[in-house]
């Protein structure tokens, strides 16, 4: 909401209950300054309707923290409504090499939802099927969706997934997939580095970039013995 609107939502509340608006010409204005600050972020329409949900079950004085309030847990719902989807049929001059351009678009979307300007997306594209439990299966390993060139750049600061990712890709074994017999990581989590004082307690446990040799022998076992039960 403009500062500019913040006079006219509070002329409309005075209409409704005269206790709001100040009659002091200075503690009107700092009564708008305060206002515009705790409402920047919520669209005049949805302060108005706040306004009139408000007064319809409420004697007491509105505040702008009972409009902002509402915005907000209105936002949340759209958002957590929102399958979070991206569709490139949306943006056809986005450019797929486009990483900028892609974070910018994803950006634009999920404001769109959260303002209202776009309904939530709530529709799954795969329910049901063996094509579902593949996807499922998939994620399950690899963590959600997104392209290749995002994941790209974000492999400098999650050097375990990219790894993992790696792996996978090159059909190699998914060492995180069995747990570790040397540092007792459990399935899913990194391995880790102890360093032991000479009376055997430890004085430093540190995580891993990369899994310890013996559980990638465990898990190319583990996937030999899988493929072997897949071809009988």
């Amino acid at each position: 909401m403009d500062a500019e609107e913040v006079p006219q939502l509070i002329a409309q509340i005075a209409l409704a209950d005269s206790r709001v608006r100040r009659e002091d010409k200075m503690e009107r204005r700092a009564q708008i300054i305060m206002w515009a600050g705790i409402l920047a972020d919520t669209p005049y329409d949805f302060a108005l309707q706040a306004v009139q949900q408000h007064y319809a079950q409420s004697q007491w004085p509105i505040a702008p923290g009972d409009i902002a309030s509402r915005w907000q847990a209105t936002v949340r719902d759209r958002v957590n409504r929102d399958n979070g989807t991206f569709e490139p049929n949306d943006f056809p001059g986005l450019d797929p090499d486009d990483v900028t351009g892609y974070l910018a678009a994803l950006r634009g979307q999920r404001q769109a939802v959260a303002q209202g300007v776009q309904p939530p997306n709530t529709v799954k594209a795969i329910t049901a099927g063996a094509a579902a439990n593949e996807v499922t299966a998939r994620l399950k390993t690899l963590g959600t969706y997104v392209p290749r060139q995002v994941d790209e750049v974000l492999d400098a600061h999650r050097p375990v997934k990219a790894a993992r990712r790696a792996a996978l890709t090159a059909g190699q074994p998914d060492a995180l997939s069995v747990p570790c017999d040397w540092c007792q990581a459990s399935v899913n989590e990194p391995c880790r580095s102890r360093r032991v004082d000479p009376r055997g307690g430890a004085t430093s446990n540190r995580r891993r970039n990369t899994p310890h040799p013996s559980r990638i022998d465990d898990a190319t076992t583990a996937m030999r013995e899988q493929e072997q039960e897949t071809s009988r």
